[in-house]
């Protein structure tokens, strides 16, 4: 599943952004780079590495952990273990599990919300 916002960036990179950079290459790749190649796995680590350094993001950004918020995110919204184990086409749900840490903020809102002293 893609989210409606991502959704639009997309529709909007493939009608204005991707059309310019074809006229270099004829390619079915999706994501190019600035000189119309397909986007390497190092050229997206590079753009995320840069994109986070302009956001003010301190702490070390990989793709993996783009993958690793989006996981943590489902669960601490209430998403089940089986669900997300299907979006991240896991084979063996305990690898999903390794999703399922909860910090201690997280756990004290727990705790303060439903029990009876909290």
């Amino acid at each position: 599943p893609v989210g409606g916002s991502a959704s639009g960036w997309v529709r909007k990179y493939l009608t204005g952004s991707r059309p310019l950079l074809l006229k270099k290459f004829d390619t079915e790749v999706v994501f190019l780079n600035n000189r119309g190649r397909p986007l390497s796995r190092m050229g997206f680590w590079k753009l995320l590495r840069a994109y986070a350094i302009k956001a003010g993001i301190k702490k070390r950004v990989h793709p993996h952990i783009l993958r690793h918020s989006f996981a943590t995110h489902l669960l601490e919204g209430g998403a089940d273990l089986r669900s997300v184990q299907e979006m991240l086409g896991h084979a063996d749900i305990s690898t999903t599990q390794i999703y399922t840490h909860v910090d201690r903020e997280y756990l004290k809102e727990v705790h303060r919300q439903f029990h009876p002293r909290g």
